[in-house]
């Protein structure tokens, strides 16, 4: 899966399947990314797409040394269902 980092409109970006655009709004702040919303297309409800989204994202993230705040309800669900990625939240989040 290829994602594009669009620092313009701060979100990751992916394409799938017959052009159907993913992205994941961000907002950076003292070494924390902050995922603040998942788009994706009206009756879109592919959960392992997405969660293939968000690990190359975490890694991604991972790899900058930054530390992830899920604010989505999506995102938040996904830390939940993967305990292996809850060395990215920053001291004082538990999900």
């Amino acid at each position: 899966m290829e994602i594009k980092d669009n620092e313009f409109q701060r979100q990751f970006e992916t394409t799938i399947n017959n052009n159907v655009l993913l992205s994941v709004e961000y907002s950076l702040q003292e070494r924390k990314l902050f995922l603040t919303r998942v788009n994706m297309p009206e009756g879109f409800e592919d959960d392992e797409v997405i969660a293939e989204f968000l690990k190359e994202i975490l890694a991604i993230a991972e790899e900058k040394r930054l530390k992830v705040v899920p604010v989505h309800p999506k995102a938040a669900a996904f830390f939940k269902k993967n305990p292996q990625y809850k060395e990215l939240l920053p001291p004082g989040i538990r999900i």
